[in-house]
């Protein structure tokens, strides 16, 4: 496996670094190893001193991202019932698809726009959604959104970083990686206070 920060900073330059931002932001919509945040954070650095540009590497972001989310999701599509076989009910493989499957239902686009920004989130979000065969317009209208929001504020961030800490290129990258992460856990928190309020609900419900 090629190490993709060494390669995106030997690049940095060169109009190369567009296709390796393709790669590496589609490789990582489906391959959990794939370090996509660094690469486009130095990216983004790279574009605040005048190496690249901010809006053509949040162009190749976005659509490295948006084609790899659509593999999980036509790999779900064609495996559909096989899939199922493979995860046993009572099970927490199960229990998270289940999970999934009843708030695509109910609110596919918070789900497939939120879980974006959550690594493992994402690949579970996108094979469901095959899997359950959500109508593929919509997926394909939630997905650009979701990365195309990723992928800007992830080149924003080292973007910013990059203006503020031109001399350090380490502090820059600490400072982009630090606000990915800040938003990454405000997403999470808000899902955890909409977890912890939805039993609430349910039992206010049945007791009236």
């Amino acid at each position: 496996m090629p190490d993709w920060l060494s390669l995106a900073e030997s690049l940095a330059a060169s109009p190369v670094l567009y296709a390796v931002l393709i790669a590496v932001s589609l490789l990582d919509s489906f391959l959990p190893l794939i370090p996509s945040e660094p690469v486009v954070i130095l990216a983004g650095i790279a574009g605040a001193t005048g190496q690249t540009n901010i809006m053509l590497v949040i162009a190749a972001t976005t659509t490295g991202a948006f084609l790899g989310d659509l593999v999980p999701y036509s790999i779900g599509r064609l495996m559909g019932e096989r899939a199922l076989k493979r995860l046993p009910v009572g099970t927490k493989r199960r229990k998270a698809y289940d999970w999934f499957e009843r708030e695509l239902d109910s609110r596919g686009g918070f789900v497939l726009v939120s879980t974006r920004f959550i690594p493992v989130g994402r690949y579970l979000a996108t094979g469901t959604a095959g899997v359950v065969r959500y109508p593929l317009r919509k997926f394909m209208l939630y997905v650009a959104i979701s990365t195309s929001t990723w992928s800007a504020y992830t080149a924003l961030s080292g973007y910013l970083g990059g203006v503020f800490f031109q001399e350090n290129t380490l502090l820059s990258i600490a400072v982009g990686v630090g606000f990915a992460l800040a938003v990454t856990g405000a997403v999470e928190f808000s899902r955890y206070v909409r977890r912890r309020r939805n039993p609430v609900k349910v039992r206010t419900d049945t007791l009236s």
